[in-house]
């Protein structure tokens, strides 16, 4: 088969196939990978992706916009549409995607992550919010994979009632909320150790590869004891 991966964490799971002939610019696991290049997850090369004469097209509904993949439907290509906004649905589209999409036995790497987060009830709890983005600043919010890892770790987010996904929230609010913790991923915005904490004074923070915590894929196997080391030092 020829396939085309439009999600960076998808992409990471189908290098190992021997099938992926693209992949988009943010696609950044495993190291080194050759394959061509499509621009963004937001706005693909959609000729460029047609011109590849792909069997299969890997998209995710949150990370996809819906009127390029019923783009390339209408092109005749094959899309494969995941969901995932839980550990659980995280590894049961994994399987789909390998089993319906590829024809595959799903990889041993997924084993692996079904057994390390297959954690007991967290014994102790913390309260957090979980900036994305800045200038706006957003946060992660209700229904979203970030927040079930979070949740399963003991960490409580402190936006998960909140109607939008992805809320934005003005600074002054988000340090009125007074949380245990604040949470800074190195993408999509990559927070570092001079660029985001000092908007939080007096609160701890900390800060996570996004890959453990917003990626479903081959970094599932060791995100539960790196997140954990890294939200509870």
């Amino acid at each position: 088969m020829r396939v085309v991966s439009l999600v960076p964490s998808l992409t990471e799971s189908l290098a190992g196939s021997g099938w992926l002939v693209g992949a988009t610019d943010w696609c950044s696991h495993p190291a080194g990978l050759e394959v061509a290049r499509v621009r963004g997850t937001k706005n693909p090369d959609l000729e460029r992706i047609i011109g590849l004469r792909p069997d299969l097209v890997v998209a995710n509904k949150e990370e996809n916009r819906r009127e390029d993949v019923e783009a390339l439907r209408g092109a005749g290509v094959e899309v494969l549409v995941t969901e995932i906004t839980t550990v659980d649905e995280a590894f049961a589209e994994l399987r789909r995607l390998f089993r319906d999409g590829l024809g595959l036995a799903p990889p041993g790497w997924l084993a692996e992550a079904e057994a390390a987060w297959d954690l007991p009830p967290p014994d102790r709890t913390l309260t957090a919010v979980v900036p994305i983005w800045r200038r706006p600043w957003m946060v992660v919010g209700s229904g979203t994979f970030t927040g079930d890892v979070l949740a399963r770790l003991g960490v409580r987010n402190l936006y998960a009632d909140h109607p939008d996904r992805y809320p934005k929230v003005g600074i002054e609010a988000l340090n009125r909320t007074e949380p245990d913790l604040v949470v800074l991923p190195d993408e999509p915005y990559r927070f570092t150790e001079l660029d985001g904490p000092e908007a939080f004074p007096g609160i701890r923070w900390c800060l996570v590869g996004g890959r453990h915590l917003t990626w479903y894929g081959p970094s599932m196997v060791e995100a539960p004891a790196r997140l954990r080391a890294e939200l509870f030092g």
